[in-house]
């Protein structure tokens, strides 16, 4: 039966969603202006007690981005999922990773030259997420946390955290080389570019953000400069090790939904100063674990689809008119007519849950094929861990060469929520061990990838 889908209000054209972008400083040229947001993918390789045994990027990888880049309409730029810069402070147990001995040579850096060239093959640019979660590290691979202060987040979305202790002068050093490091290795693998995750509370935003930043040294937030000193010289660093060319981009929230978050003012003085400093773009999103924000929860919400337009407007409108660093709204945009809308404020838009859903989106959208994405249940539509574990499932069926199921279809939803559930239970008995950490099976029949329903 043919998919549901997010429908624009009437004929719309997307050829702007079509047009190329170009980069400043480096130069770089997007061929369309779709953006694969970043998803947590778990597929990489994962050793409960030989920590230079994990994060190697999997053949399964590989063949997920060579989907993501198949094909003259593919993506403009597919950015990676968690690419972590230390073996024992995770984002996801699964993640990516390049610790500061990884070398330029070996299975992992072939693997991460092959997972580049297989994004690469059809004039998609392809940008890694560098990421550290500080704070937000779970107990279970960590329960020594490093964070700008010692600020320990409560239990969320089922999981506990590690203990977090402020970073000293000297571990401070080290996290930036450690993301340095990181950029020169990705682009010695042919990678065109690099994007800090610097939003949804992970380590750089900790740092930006009073609710988890009391530090009273030059990287505490008594004034613009001190608040901004981690991520201008974690960038200022890569700039100096990088060719002119390799992009750097950030990952920032527009919004925080706490007392004491980074506010739309604070988000535009970050943005500005990132652009002096050389930032080729800003992706920007919001929320943190103690509010993701991830929702339609208001009928305006709903019409504008994206969740955090409004703040992210508002950063960029009140930014210099002449501004060269582009904008790139993410979150909640899913039919066409709202992405060109987006598009009025914005140079680009960036989308993660449908890419799961379906890697050919954005050559369906161009190509007049559809006008939206695939619209899931609302059991996924308002519940963020589900519809997060949903895409994890579809990403591994894409890997294995089959269209990853739709679940806009009743009978497969109804089917897929009970094996979702069942996992649940064997991951709960999982406890400690870290043995269960790939996504959920869907005991479905799957068609072969490229069966058009």
């Amino acid at each position: 039966m043919p998919s549901t889908r997010y429908e624009s209000s009437g004929n719309v054209d997307p050829a702007p969603l079509g047009q190329p972008l170009q980069f400043y400083p480096s130069g770089r040229t997007a061929k369309n202006r779709f953006f694969k947001s970043p998803m947590a993918e778990m597929l990489a390789t994962w050793d409960t007690k030989v920590l230079e045994n994990r994060g190697i990027p999997t053949d399964a990888l590989v063949e997920l981005y060579r989907r993501w880049g198949e094909g003259s309409h593919s993506w403009g730029v597919i950015i990676t999922g968690n690419i972590d810069i230390q073996y024992d402070h995770l984002t996801e147990i699964g993640d990516m990773i390049i610790a500061p001995t990884s070398q330029t040579q070996g299975e992992r850096f072939e693997k991460f030259k092959a997972l580049a060239l297989a994004a690469k093959a059809n004039g998609s640019l392809i940008v890694g997420q560098l990421t550290h979660p500080g704070r937000q590290v779970s107990y279970r691979v960590n329960a020594d946390a490093v964070s700008a202060s010692d600020v320990q987040l409560e239990p969320k979305m089922g999981m506990t955290f590690g203990k977090p202790h402020a970073a000293s002068k000297s571990e401070i050093t080290e996290l930036i080389n450690g993301f340095v490091h990181a950029a020169e290795y990705l682009e010695k693998a042919g990678f065109d570019g690099i994007e800090l995750h610097a939003a949804h509370g992970y380590l750089i935003s900790q740092f930006l953000s009073r609710t988890t930043n009391k530090r009273t040294d030059e990287y505490g937030v008594q004034t613009v400069e001190n608040r901004l000193r981690f991520v201008t010289e974690i960038v200022e660093a890569i700039r100096g090790r990088v060719s002119p060319g390799f992009i750097i981009g950030a990952k920032l929230n527009s919004v925080e939904f706490q007392k004491g978050g980074v506010t739309t003012e604070e988000a535009r003085e970050v943005c500005e100063i990132l652009e002096k400093e050389g930032v080729d773009y800003v992706e920007l999103s919001g929320g943190t674990y103690e509010d993701a924000g991830l929702s339609w929860t208001k009928e305006s919400t709903k019409k504008r689809e994206a969740f955090f337009q409004q703040f992210a407007e508002t950063v960029i409108s009140a930014m210099d008119q002449n501004r060269k660093m582009r904008a790139v709204l993410a979150g909640g945009l899913r039919s066409t007519e709202a992405m060109l809308g987006a598009l009025k404020s914005f140079d680009a838009v960036a989308l993660a849950r449908p890419a799961a859903a379906e890697p050919r989106l954005p050559a369906r959208i161009l190509e007049k094929n559809v006008s939206g994405a695939i619209r899931p249940p609302e059991a996924l539509e308002y519940d963020l861990g589900l519809a997060l574990f949903t895409a994890k499932s579809q990403l591994v069926q894409i890997t294995r060469n089959q269209e990853p199921m739709d679940v806009s279809n009743p009978t497969t939803w109804d089917l897929y929520s009970g094996n979702l559930y069942a996992w649940f239970e064997k991951a709960a008995a999982d406890g400690d061990k870290m043995e269960v950490i790939r996504a959920p099976e869907f005991s479905g029949k799957l068609v072969p990838y490229g069966t058009e329903c």
